[in-house]
């Protein structure tokens, strides 16, 4: 994991997204990095928005690949 504060992931990147709580998520797969957002505890967040569907959300740095 990278530095807090420090944001491993670029905007406009396309990076894999993995949901914690169930790797059967229908939310799990490939989006861009949309906007850098201040970190939640020691873990930076990131709006992303799905290529498939075009919809938005909030992920931690953890969850991305």
């Amino acid at each position: 994991m990278s530095e807090v504060g420090h944001h491993k992931y670029e905007v406009g990147q396309l990076v894999d997204f993995t949901p914690a709580a169930s790797p059967r998520e229908k939310s799990v797969g490939r989006y861009e990095i949309v906007r850098h957002l201040p970190p939640e505890g020691a873990d930076n967040q990131y709006r992303v928005k799905s290529v498939q569907n075009n919809q938005e959300r909030v992920v931690r740095e953890s969850q991305l690949g």
